[in-house]
């Protein structure tokens, strides 16, 4: 399947910037900023000066075409004309441990303390596939996040918090869609109107071959539910946002920037491929793609490569995929600070490398955030570390000012140079990603780097690279090999007991015994039937969540069908 073929020398000459001089410009920012609604805010510095809502060269500058204009396409300056005064990004706290009655009270600490949105973190079991009584899962409940089994642990994880109301996000790759389907009857046993649920799920298999490891199946089973995922909710939950496309697992892994940037939206184009071949519309389902992306410590790097993502995908989505809807251009994203700058030496140094890291994904337009609390490195999170985090994004928002004026670094002759050539190496690699392709689809090239291992030592090779620098000091690391003395005291950190592991067991096998096994064994009877054939399997799969299968059951059930996966053996 061959989506275009253009490179971006030719785009750039020809209609990629047509109409985009900066008073014709200016003019149409001006007319839609006028139209938009605005916070009630005061938007002037500390010393009470006045600053516009937008900056941009005098009209007789030549050379603005790359740039533009707020909400203008191609967005490198952010997807609204108000920038943030129209409204700031939602601040969305990731929390997860232990079992579900504790992370909700953690939850609704982080409401009533002025978070607007959550992020549900789950504990590698569940992120496995797999029961809390599963033999494999033995000290790892509630560990790396929360231990969700059946659907009324997601009752309980959002007890007293209306979902109808409130945005979620939830970080699940392989068993995404049985744990959405567990969300969905959670919602419905609230009284939810199911078509009006809003939030994310993560969903983005592409990313666990290529960084993070933790899949199901091989990657065809996998897209396979993707697809009926994306069908779904295309249908039947028009707000919900199916797939947050990651690459802050592969930034994690130890990519350069640039790598992050071009695998993720190169694994995004292959979405977008996928509902394509679905035959949906992608003027309706492209606005329900959205991006996580890692904010590091390089601060104007990491400001460049937010800017060059807009720009990168929305050229790609119109010229090379069809879509003529402006919402359909646009790419939204999620970020998070680095967890891999943290560190365990000094970590009180964490709360600047976070609030740093913080600023630079605001000054690129982040649409969320999540901001580390600083004892990360060695454990979840405590309640003061957590607050401090949360804090540190309270006081961008509301003391700084950056939330004034709309890409207020759009024009730096540094940024706008990082912007290119971020623009530029990601080109580079769409190149050789579609070269592995045997159809000319991105979908195929990447399938090819996955089942060769090319990603995985694109990443190593990185990784490796950035590591020697360091042992050899051309890189530093405050407290770990420069100004290391310190006079801090020892961190006291958050543990989970064991017992919330004992705990969830005995819960699990109770829940076993009081309900309608029949029910539950004709519920994955069913689903096992229609994984055989192309029947969407999202109802099958809600239905085995209604009579409380537990995840473990209905992921076991379609390794029967699908089998399991092995990565192939590198050296």
């Amino acid at each position: 399947m061959e989506y275009g073929t253009r490179t971006l020398a030719s785009l750039t000459r020809t209609s990629y910037y047509l109409g985009m001089t900066s008073s014709d410009g200016r003019h149409r920012w001006q007319q839609r900023y006028d139209a938009a609604r605005k916070r009630d805010a005061d938007f002037t510095t500390l010393s009470g000066v006045e600053v516009e809502p937008v900056y941009g060269p005098a009209e007789s500058y030549d050379g603005f075409e790359r740039i533009g204009w707020p909400g203008e396409f191609p967005f490198t300056r952010g997807l609204y004309p108000t920038g943030y005064r129209g409204k700031t990004w939602t601040i969305r706290q990731f929390a997860g441990f232990g079992n579900a009655k504790q992370t909700n009270e953690r939850y609704k600490m982080i409401l009533g303390a002025g978070g607007s949105g959550l992020s549900v973190a789950f504990d590698m079991p569940t992120l496995m596939g797999r029961d809390s009584d599963d033999p494999r899962s033995l000290g790892e409940v509630g560990h790396c996040g929360v231990a969700i089994d059946s659907a009324v642990d997601m009752d309980v994880l959002f007890g007293g918090i209306p979902l109808q109301d409130v945005t979620t996000s939830m970080t699940i790759n392989g068993p995404a869609v049985p744990i959405f389907c567990m969300y969905l009857v959670a919602a419905e046993r609230q009284g939810a109107d199911i078509s009006k649920l809003d939030g994310t799920l993560q969903t983005d298999i592409f990313k666990e071959y290529i960084a993070q490891k933790e899949w199901l199946f091989a990657p065809e089973p996998h897209l396979r539910l993707i697809g009926d995922l994306m069908a779904y909710t295309y249908a039947e939950i028009p707000r919900y946002k199916p797939l947050s496309v990651s690459g802050y697992h592969i930034r994690e892994a130890g990519s350069t920037a640039a790598q992050e940037l071009a695998f993720t939206l190169a694994d995004g184009f292959g979405y977008v491929e996928l509902g394509l071949s679905r035959g949906l519309d992608v003027n309706r389902f492209a606005p329900g793609l959205s991006f996580f992306f890692d904010a590091h410590i390089d601060f104007f790097e990491e400001i460049a490569k937010f800017r060059a993502a807009r720009r990168i995908w929305a050229r790609w989505l119109r010229d090379v995929y069809g879509a003529t809807d402006e919402r359909a251009q646009w790419l939204r994203f999620h970020t998070q600070t680095a967890g891999v700058s943290l560190t365990a030496q000094q970590p009180d140094n964490n709360i600047v490398r976070t609030a740093v890291e913080a600023l630079s994904a605001v000054l690129g337009g982040t649409n969320s955030l999540h901001t580390n609390a600083l004892d990360e490195v060695l454990a979840l999170p405590s309640e003061k570390a957590a607050e401090i985090a949360l804090r540190t994004q309270q006081v961008l928002m509301e003391e700084t000012g950056v939330a004034n004026v709309a890409d207020p670094l759009g024009g730096s002759w540094y940024v706008e140079a990082l912007t290119d050539e971020m623009e530029r190496q990601a080109e580079e690699i769409f190149a050789r990603i579609k070269g592995m392709s045997s159809d000319g689809s991105m979908t195929s090239g990447i399938l090819r780097g996955i089942e060769d291992g090319w990603f995985m030592s694109e990443i190593a090779e990185a990784a490796f690279s950035y590591q020697v620098k360091l042992e050899k000091g051309d890189k530093r690391i405050v407290g770990v090999n420069v100004h290391t003395s310190t006079v801090e005291q020892p961190l006291e950190i958050l543990r989970v007991s064991h017992e919330v592991e004992r705990e969830q067991k005995r819960v699990l096998g109770s829940r076993r015994a009081e309900r309608d096994n029949d029910a539950v064994q004709a519920a994955l009877a069913r689903m096992v039937d229609v994984a055989r054939t192309d029947e969407n399997i999202v109802p099958a799969m809600l239905d085995a969540a209604r009579v409380e299968a537990t995840l473990g059951e209905i992921c076991d059930a379609l390794r029967g069908v699908w089998g399991s996966y092995v990565e192939p053996p590198r050296f």
